[in-house]
């Protein structure tokens, strides 16, 4: 029994050992400044639930451009405006590869989605589809779906009753892609999935995000609510819904959709990214095939950026020209470059429109007995970094003859 505990001592030291060169042998290049790991786990089990806000700590004792590993795969994370500008601008062409992940390819049709594809080889990817079992269920109850509403669309059985290329919608463009052939690529069935996929998951998900966390602050600012609803019905006046027309002179609305992503992304992470080459980053040696981490959450509640971070303040933004689109990396919640959120235009569109005719139509306040400093606004995480209680709000419709 004594051979055996001693043996196995020896083997852990011995691996012990073989572990540290390895990773010594690392340190003796310029990599960006790293803090302890342990074996196997690398610093995953540093993250906790809420990574962004373990990130943001680490990145306030290590620097704005730190390496992680995660197992054994090497992370670089980038916690600063200059960094990220330099990661998603200046090297934009290098760091625009998706890392794989399994999960991925079982839910988003073999990262045929626009968000988890892999860079160049966008159609092409195909993959194992190893069947994570409850994401196998999820992924076969999608499926089954987007088949269905596909082949309403081909044969012109649409719940809706629309036909005629007056009333086509996406799906109908994707089809008619297909049916061309023109693109250069092919464009089957599965990709149009993916593309679908993108559409309900990633859009609907952080729309509903950002309205929920906008409402919240706009109940625990009546000032900013009173504010705000007095702009929307003076634009708006008798008539009682928003238009899209109508946004072009909200430039308050803008504002509060603006200070809500900045304090609420809702992706505080953006999605990974993988570097294809080895490139030099402020000085540091990134190897091919490291992972880059973005935290847009940390660099949005930068002190040395923002006065106040902490504070919602929707007037920051009135003579400001920071904005959203990705040329700003101040403010970065839909990405940079050329892996940027394809759909910030309809994003932002539908969440002006949607906020500005939830405050038009009706007054809100919390249930009795709450006040807004007492609003519980704790985050949880998921796909999006949403409420970790929904919101309880008291609607009551606007009066315009009063």
């Amino acid at each position: 029994m004594l051979f055996v505990t001693l043996f196995l001592l020896f083997l852990s030291l011995f691996f012990f050992i073989k572990w540290y060169f390895n990773n010594s042998s690392v340190t003796h290049k310029n990599s960006p400044p790293s803090p302890p790991r342990l074996p196997l786990l690398g610093n995953l089990h540093q993250l906790g639930l809420f990574p962004h806000l373990a990130l943001q700590n680490f990145a306030q004792k290590y620097g704005p451009l730190m390496l992680l590993y995660f197992g054994k795969v090497p992370v670089i994370v980038v916690s600063s405006a200059d960094a990220a500008s330099k990661v998603l601008k200046t090297h934009d062409s290098v760091c625009c590869d998706r890392p794989h992940r399994k999960i991925f390819d079982i839910l988003f049709y073999c990262s045929k989605d626009v968000a988890s594809c892999g860079y160049g080889e966008y159609w092409k990817q195909g993959g194992s589809r190893k069947k994570i079992p409850k994401a196998e269920k999820v992924a076969k109850h999608l499926d089954e779906f987007f088949d269905k509403v596909i082949e309403e669309h081909i044969s012109g059985s649409r719940f809706d009753g629309h036909v005629g290329e007056d009333n086509s919608d996406f799906l109908d463009v994707l089809l008619s892609v297909q049916k061309s052939n023109d693109t250069g690529f092919s464009l089957d069935r599965t990709a149009i999935k993916g593309l679908l996929l993108d559409m309900f998951a990633a859009r609907t998900d952080t729309t509903y995000t950002v309205l929920e966390w906008a409402l919240s602050e706009l109940l625990r600012h009546q000032t900013v609510m009173h504010k705000l609803q007095d702009e929307v019905r003076t634009v708006v006046g008798n008539r009682t819904h928003v238009t899209e027309e109508d946004l072009v002179n909200m430039n308050y609305l803008k504002a509060v959709i603006k200070e809500t992503l900045r304090l609420h992304i809702p992706v505080p992470l953006l999605v990974p990214r993988r570097t294809m080459e080895d490139i030099k980053l402020d000085g540091y040696d990134i190897a091919a095939g490291s992972q880059v981490i973005v935290n847009a959450w940390a660099i949005a509640r930068d002190s040395s950026i923002w006065e106040k971070p902490l504070e919602f303040k929707p007037e920051r933004f009135m003579n400001s020209s920071i904005d959203y689109k990705g040329l700003d990396f101040e403010l970065i919640p839909f990405g940079a470059g050329r892996r940027g959120c394809p759909g910030v235009t309809f994003a932002i569109s539908i969440n002006e429109l949607v906020l500005a005719n939830l405050v038009n139509q009706f007054d809100w306040k919390l249930p009795d007995g709450v006040e807004g400093k007492d609003l519980d606004m704790s985050e949880t995480n998921g796909l999006t970094c949403r409420r970790k209680y929904p919101l309880i709000a008291v609607a009551t419709k606007y009066d315009r003859n009063e």
